[in-house]
């Protein structure tokens, strides 16, 4: 049988929102690398400093929504087996 899970027990609901959720982490974070990239190499054309500013930025962005999204997923860890 397929599922992958014990037998006779269906999936939660939970699992499969995780799933989606980290998908979209993992594009944020794929979109983040690509903005990060295109403005290096306009840097290097350019030599215009606004570029460097603006992947500090996008790193400053990053990390606080990484940090974010990981405590939630700490809290959900932590508070939802007692629901």
């Amino acid at each position: 049988m397929g599922g992958g899970g014990r037998s006779g027990q269906r999936p939660t609901r939970r699992f499969r929102t995780r799933g989606s959720a980290l998908i979209l982490v993992r594009l944020l974070l794929f979109l983040a690398l690509a903005a990060i990239a295109v403005s290096a190499v306009m840097y290097l054309f350019s030599k215009d400093r606004r570029y460097l500013r603006f992947i500090w930025q996008v790193v400053k962005f990053t990390v606080v929504i990484l940090a974010v999204v990981l405590i939630f997923f700490a809290f959900e860890r932590i508070v939802g087996p007692m629901l």
